[in-house]
């Protein structure tokens, strides 16, 4: 564990788990262990990361040679070097409880999430026993909080010190009233979202039959609009119609009267015609 500014954070490689000397190049400027997790400052310091975030906390410069640095900065370690850090030799966190294991830093992870040797929590609930891993499947077989199925046949699923005080007629009549509480809940809370999916689709419909009421409205006084000037248009058609009979018939009337007047002025012409007699003088 590292105390870095105000922050205390756990993390860099005891170089005492390392076969042979370590690069000065791999090791955390902040915490001087080997690199866990590094990244790389424009300057080419290198930092675990959690030490170098810890520390631009209250800081705004390389440890190292005070040039300015944010976490925007920082990138990831150079290839080379990092292929380095990964061939480096260490042994398994749980060395002192006897794990002999060595591997690259790179298989480390792997190697310790399956060490049988690592002390691992009971994943029963309410036990907080820890236990070697390759003692776990002794601890759950004999864990007071294991969870097993009734040997009596009702079902349900009991604990193991429970197990001497279990009824199952009285745990199936609560286990009933339970499932009918829920139940009941259940319905109640699905009534009160169909209530409210009514009240919301009522409101739509409302709000719907208001708006095509208002169309329909709109629509009636474009009927009546219409009526209107088509009322009109048929009272102007029947007087277009009288006004072309009356003009038809005084055409009429106005030809005969031509006719007339051109029938009398031809009589008028033949009455008022003489012969006229040439005289020949004889000489």
């Amino acid at each position: 564990m590292k105390i870095t500014g105000f922050l205390i954070v756990e993390m860099g490689f005891d170089r005492e788990r390392f076969l042979g000397d370590v690069n000065e190049g791999l090791l955390c400027c902040i915490c001087r262990d080997v690199l866990e997790d590094p990244v790389q400052a424009p300057c080419e310091h290198a930092y675990c990361r959690q030490c170098i975030e810890g520390w631009l906390v209250n800081e705004t410069r390389c440890p190292e040679d005070r040039k300015n640095l944010s976490l925007s900065s920082l990138k990831p370690l150079f290839r080379y070097m990092k292929n380095d850090l990964d061939n480096l030799q260490i042994r398994c966190i749980n060395v002192n409880l006897g794990c002999s294991h060595i591997c690259s830093l790179e298989f480390l992870a792997s190697h310790e999430s399956e060490c049988q040797l690592a002390s691992v929590e009971c994943p029963n609930d309410n036990c907080h026993a820890k236990v070697q891993r390759n003692d776990l499947a002794d601890h759950m077989a004999s864990c007071e909080f294991r969870v097993r199925e009734c040997p009596k046949g009702c079902g349900l699923l009991l604990l193991e010190r429970t197990d001497k005080d279990h009824n199952c007629i009285a745990e199936l009549k609560t286990a009933i009233e339970i499932l009918r509480s829920e139940t009941s809940c259940k319905i109640e809370e699905q009534k009160r979202e169909m209530e409210l999916r009514l009240n919301t689709q009522r409101g739509h419909m409302v709000q719907k039959e208001s708006f095509m009421q208002a169309q329909v409205d709109e629509l009636k006084s474009e009927v009546s609009k219409l009526s209107q000037k088509i009322k009109l248009l048929m009272e102007l058609e029947v007087k277009r119609r009288e006004d072309t009979e009356r003009l038809e018939l005084e055409k009429r009337e106005l030809m005969e009267l031509l006719r007339r007047n051109q029938t009398d002025g031809s009589t008028s012409a033949s009455v008022g015609k003489r012969p006229v007699i040439k005289k020949v003088t004889m000489l």
